[in-house]
């Protein structure tokens, strides 16, 4: 038997093997958190929470059809779909683990069988492991998304590694472009699997730089990291967001019906990524061709989420923020309704408002755009840097007060921060 087939078939066993332990370990009706939204969202195909998983709720709608009408079931089948999502991701990450050990243990090419046991050795433990770890299993056995999440991050660390072997052969890019697509059909699962863009940009720097070095290691990660903003802000919501200020002047200043601005955005996008990849094949350009072939298939697959505006122009009983127009998606996709926890600025516990921004958005009225104010974020009389103890909840401070020792009225200082921080957040709060 070759090696091919031997690491395809232990891949399925371990795959088969998870599956059948999470289908036995299933939840039997609906989980805890999120999980009873999903179930109710995905059976009806409604509009579930900021900022959306239309392509979670299109596959578990059909896993939901399992159910043949009994609708004691639907949440039981759902969780089914969980299951084996799960089970496939523990076959990617058999394969994922078969080639990296592969690369380190049989370096000069020479087939032995103690290298063979120790790379599927290696392969069915790390496997295994990760099948029955608290986590994984936990999520596998509900119908929540992670469990499609972690399938997508195998999907593509998985495809980035048949890259890595194939990368000099001709048409071997083709595997970037795939990993664009499940990157793209990512985003309408959950954003978590856009944090794997960093480690497939390494890993690109290493196959094909004539030298690896600090200085380009470094290098290479930044691009991922800027890649990873390109998608998360640019493509998710600027583009969006684009398309909106279109929109308004196409209706407003137009007077033209809702959404031919978007209309017209989308034919003048799909027209310049036409013309740029007969441009860049004319000119042979070939990386400016293989760079918008990826934007094209991350655009296909980011178009599940036009299932989001679809449904929400159909009103059903769950609909969230009622995207049935281009701002009010833009707002769903941005998630204004959810509180901003300040990150690298902001209050103390015991600061005060002394002001507010507030920036214009636009409502849907019968014939056009109407203007409002919306608050953006508010001014305090004191900010530092990186606040860790800022939250104005009245148990929340009575808590910051006890836990750092200071008295009713006492201002914390910029050490009471990151003894918050170090003591509470990278201690206490992991135990």
């Amino acid at each position: 038997m070759t090696y091919n087939r031997l690491n395809s078939l232990l891949g399925f066993a371990c795959g088969l093997i998870a599956t059948c332990v999470y289908i036995a370990t299933v939840e039997k009706t609906v989980s805890w958190w999120d999980c009873g939204e999903f179930i109710a969202c995905a059976y009806k195909l409604e509009v579930a929470h900021q900022p959306g998983a239309p392509l979670f709720l299109l596959i578990q709608n059909i896993f939901s059809n399992l159910a043949l009408g009994n609708k004691g079931q639907i949440a039981y089948w759902m969780n089914i779909g969980s299951a084996v999502c799960s089970g496939i991701t523990v076959t990617f990450l058999f394969w994922t683990i078969t080639a990296i050990a592969k690369k380190l243990l049989n370096k000069d090419k020479q087939a032995s069988l103690s290298t063979y046991l120790q790379i599927f050795g290696a392969g069915v433990v790390g496997a295994m492991a990760f099948s029955f770890s608290d986590s994984f299993w936990y999520s596998a056995v509900e119908s929540e998304v992670y469990a499609m999440s972690s399938l997508c991050t195998a999907v593509v660390f998985w495809a980035i590694l048949k890259w890595e072997v194939r990368a000099d052969e001709d048409g071997s890019d083709r595997w970037l472009v795939f990993i664009a697509f499940v990157m793209g059909l990512s985003i309408g699962v959950h954003l978590l699997n856009l944090l794997a863009i960093p480690a497939i940009a390494m890993v690109v720097y290493f196959r094909r730089a004539r030298q690896v070095n600090a200085k380009g290691t470094i290098k290479a990660f930044l691009v991922g990291v800027l890649i990873l903003g390109a998608v998360l802000w640019g493509i998710i919501q600027w583009l969006v967001g684009l398309a909106a200020k279109v929109d308004l002047v196409f209706v407003n200043s137009l007077g033209m019906g809702f959404g031919t601005g978007i209309f017209f955005s989308c034919l003048l996008l799909g027209g310049l990524i036409i013309y740029g990849l007969y441009y860049s094949y004319k000119k042979q350009k070939y990386t400016l061709n293989t760079a918008l072939l990826v934007l094209c298939f991350v655009l296909f697959g980011y178009s599940s989420y036009t299932m989001v505006m679809i449904r929400g122009k159909a009103n059903p009983s769950l609909n969230n923020n009622a995207p049935d127009n281009v701002f009010s998606f833009l707002g769903y996709l941005s998630r204004e309704q959810y509180i901003r926890e300040p990150l690298l600025k902001g209050p103390y516990y015991d600061s005060q408002v002394v002001g507010v921004d507030s920036k214009t958005s636009y409502r849907k009225d019968k014939s056009e755009y109407v203007p409002f104010t919306q608050v953006d974020k508010y001014q305090f009389d004191k900010e530092t840097f990186f606040p860790r103890i800022y939250s104005q909840d009245g148990s929340h401070q009575a808590y910051y007060r006890s836990y750092l020792n200071l008295k009713e009225g006492q201002q914390p200082t910029f050490s009471d921060n990151f003894k918050f921080f170090f003591n509470f957040q990278l201690g206490d709060i992991d135990r």
